[in-house]
């Protein structure tokens, strides 16, 4: 199987084109600040990944910048601190401003010459908006955990994927032969 054999990419964006552990360690700096821990940066990102899935597990149905709050709040929970009133919209609101990795514009730019490209990811349409904004190539299809009602690892959102690549883009999915 080779590269060319196919006329479909699809990827997840944040972790992939955009520095999520760089956005979200920067975007937790009001809360981080009230602490005299002085957690490190795995620990903040673990303590956060184990946040983010429970709610998301929890409220599949909420979109991100919402996820986004309660995770901060259950961290402030969890490290005994007090956000201030505005501190989990502020985090929520925060996806925009996550860094892309340095490359990721121009690995779009060239594979968007040879390929259809489809973003499946875990945040809403609001927020990967902004942050598409930063890779000046446009998408063929993007299906985000709002517009399918789970966030991954939901096998509902892989389904969503396939389904929707064939009857937006008119593509199958890849079978493969032995």
């Amino acid at each position: 199987m080779k590269l060319t054999d196919f006329r479909v990419l699809t990827f997840d964006c944040y972790g992939t084109l955009i520095n999520w552990e760089a956005g979200i360690f920067t975007a937790l700096q009001p809360l981080l600040s009230l602490s005299q821990s002085g957690f490190t940066r795995n620990e903040v990102l673990e303590a956060f990944a184990q946040a983010e899935w429970h709610q998301e597990v929890a409220t599949p149905e909420r979109r991100y910048p919402e996820i986004l709050a309660s995770v901060l709040e259950a961290l402030a929970t969890q490290w005994a601190l007090q956000p201030t009133a505005d501190m989990g919209e502020q985090f929520g609101a925060s996806v925009p401003q996550w860094p892309a990795f340095e490359d990721s514009a121009d690995a779009l730019e060239y594979l968007a010459q040879h390929y259809k490209l489809v973003i499946l990811s875990n945040v809403d349409r609001a927020s990967f908006e902004g942050s598409s904004a930063r890779f000046g190539v446009e998408f063929d299809a993007i299906y985000t955990a709002e517009d399918i009602g789970s966030y991954k690892p939901d096998p509902r959102n892989f389904v969503h994927l396939i389904d929707h690549i064939k009857y937006d883009l008119g593509f199958e999915a890849h079978k493969k032969t032995t």
